[in-house]
């Protein structure tokens, strides 16, 4: 037996995972959440199949990735997103935001995909709104009404402004804010009835699955990597 060291270091697992998120190496506490889960599968794994039959422990592993598949559509993906994220250059395409088949892995819990989604969301904001207004094109080219509908409000809010300056509506305020509350609701209804509403709601749902889902999914990698030294 070997005596114990009172100058070692011992160092808690939660201090240490605390350490790792407010040193900011989030990439490093993910893989190390995989390869700790990956641990605790295999012997948990070989004690089921000591003990029990195979056949529970698959229906166990099954239950638990529904579980943690559920409780990613009860996240705010959006809670820590601030103006600033969209401020910057948008991530690579190919290299950053898709990645390789290496770059995902399925969230060992909750937690892991909960702190996986909120920084996803703030590096990939831009491609994610990029995604979004493409998903809204796309909704829209389905639907030609909507199209319509969306191309007559913009007229009549040109048409007003080019009439608004030519008759000097500026100088009958109460005039003014009647015509405006009356184009609203002329916008409200062309908008309605030219179901523009929901290829907007269609949209928004694809474009939030689709966030969810990669954002948990994709594993977080070094924000800059390493400088390669030089060659001699």
């Amino acid at each position: 037996m070997f005596s114990s060291n009172p100058l070692s270091l011992s160092v808690r697992e939660a201090a240490f995972e605390s350490w790792l998120r407010d040193g900011g190496y989030l990439e490093i506490l993910d893989q190390r959440t995989t390869d700790l889960h990956r641990l605790s599968s295999s012997a948990s794994s070989a004690a089921t199949t000591n003990v029990d039959s195979p056949s529970r422990g698959l229906l166990l592993s099954i239950f638990s990735h529904i579980g943690t598949l559920l409780s990613l559509f009860t996240l705010n993906p959006f809670a820590k997103l601030t103006t600033d994220d969209f401020s910057g250059e948008t991530p690579s395409w190919t290299h950053g935001f898709v990645g390789s088949c290496g770059s995902y892995s399925f969230p060992s819990s909750s937690t892991q995909a909960r702190l996986r989604v909120h920084e996803n969301v703030k590096r990939y904001a831009r491609n994610y709104a990029s995604l979004s207004i493409l998903f809204f094109a796309c909704s829209l080219y389905q639907m030609p009404l909507a199209v319509v509908g969306l191309v007559s409000s913009l007229a009549l809010w040109d048409a007003f402004k080019f009439y608004s300056d030519r008759w000097g509506l500026d100088q009958y305020p109460m005039i003014r804010q009647t015509l405006i509350r009356i184009a609203q609701c002329a916008t409200a209804v062309i908008l309605f009835c030219s179901s523009v509403q929901m290829a907007l709601l269609s949209a928004l749902g694809v474009s939030y699955a689709v966030a969810i889902l990669h954002a948990s999914f994709r594993k977080l990698t070094p924000t800059k990597q390493p400088a390669r030294g030089r060659e001699r």
